[in-house]
């Protein structure tokens, strides 16, 4: 018979040291005080030496990057609204123990950008007499326009709707951008305009076949020459009645397939009152008639996208006028057109909508007219192309280029 000891005489088990990063919780604090840099709530923190840091791992380091950048107290308080992190720590994941660089990736590509600069095509389209070389020169400041490359502007109206592009490479800040003007003379100008869209569509539509050839060949460019038509400005007559049925013709047919901004040209031929009933009449007979211009709704990518592109589409049309010569004007030097009652100002938003037309091109929306034409209406035509033809085989595409 064994002997029995009692429970007060029996011996007490060891119990382990506490660490002595360890302490004990404070009354005023819910987090139980943890080792510098990690990102758990109450569990002891071994050593950074015996952490394992696999690559790829997606443990705490939202937290302790918050330690590092915001302090200790920023990064409890945002830890305990975040059960995420408080799991994820307490299961073995990685944690950031100092600056790795990873936002620096922006200046990276900045770099890579200016030293292969970039391109953009924008087509223009209305007929003869509305400022259309005028209105390019003036948003770029440069001499791009196909008439001041040389283009005589006695030469006679064209039978047929022509195309004719001009490249210039301009360069500003240290950028550089390789801008192609695309002209369409005749367009509009004939006693019969019936389907005088069509060499331009075919234009747009041969751009990207030249693309699709290039990207399927089996030996492919390392940088893709883009001619692909980025930006269509499609002019407007100020007639101050409604748009004619060409225009509606054009835009219908051409809307789905490039990026079309309607302008109202000339716009000092009107006074404010008769921009403002023209701009929304146009504006009511383009919804009427469904055409899409750009920005579309359904590009709109968030909350912010669609704030300011609501903006936007609610200025358009722009009326606008081009000048690119100077005058002086309570002693500066301004962009304007010269009549007998003054200087109507193109950068002036009292006398014009030229300053908005040129921020929402450039300034705003250059890049992301680019990518519209890539992702929307090039991979529109790539899938109608592929899906016809059963997918454009390497050899078609190789031969094509012979």
């Amino acid at each position: 018979m064994s002997d029995i000891v009692p429970p007060e005489v029996r011996p007490k088990p060891a119990v382990p040291a506490k660490p002595p990063n360890v302490g004990a919780p404070s009354p005023s604090s819910p987090l139980t005080p943890q080792a510098p840099g990690m990102g758990g709530v109450g569990v002891s923190a071994p050593p950074p030496s015996a952490i394992p840091v696999p690559i790829g791992s997606h443990g705490p380091s939202h937290g302790a990057s918050h330690i590092v950048g915001h302090g200790a107290g920023h990064a409890a308080a945002h830890i305990g609204g975040h059960g995420h992190s408080i799991s994820n720590s307490t299961s073995g994941g990685s944690t950031l123990l100092g600056y790795i660089g990873i936002d620096t990736i922006i200046e990276q590509m900045r770099k890579k950008t200016m030293k292969t600069g970039f391109d953009f095509n924008i087509m223009v389209v209305g007929h003869s007499g509305l400022g259309k070389s005028t209105l390019v020169n003036t948003l770029f400041k440069s001499q791009v326009s196909r008439r001041s490359a040389g283009w005589p502007r006695d030469d006679k109206i064209p039978k047929t709707v022509e195309i004719k592009s001009v490249s210039h490479v301009i360069e500003e800040g240290g950028v550089k951008m390789k801008l192609t003007v695309v002209d369409t003379p005749g367009f509009g100008d004939l006693i019969n305009n019936d389907n005088c869209w069509e060499p331009i569509c075919k234009y747009i539509n041969e751009q990207y076949e030249k693309f699709l050839k290039e990207e399927v060949n089996i030996t492919r460019k390392k940088r893709i020459p883009d001619t692909r038509v980025h930006c269509c400005l499609y002019f407007i007559s100020p007639t101050g009645h409604s748009l004619r049925q060409l225009d509606v013709e054009f835009m219908k047919r051409l809307s789905h397939s490039v990026n079309i901004i309607p302008v109202i040209a000339k716009a000092d031929t009107m006074t404010p009152e008769e921009r403002h009933e023209f701009k929304q009449r146009v504006k009511k007979e383009l919804e009427m008639n469904g055409i899409e211009f750009y920005p579309q709704k359904e590009f709109d990518e968030d909350m912010e996208d669609k704030s300011d592109n609501d903006k936007i589409r609610e200025a358009m049309p722009f009326a606008v006028v081009g000048s690119d010569k100077e005058y002086q004007v309570n002693g500066k030097r301004i962009l304007g057109r010269k009549t007998a009652w003054g200087v109507v100002e193109v950068e002036n938003m009292n006398h014009c909508e030229f300053a908005q037309l040129r921020d929402f091109i450039i300034r705003s929306h250059l890049q992301d007219l680019k990518e519209v034409t890539h992702n929307i209406h090039y991979e529109t035509y790539r899938a109608k192309r592929l899906h016809e033809n059963g997918g454009l085989h390497p050899v078609d595409a190789q031969d094509s280029n012979l």
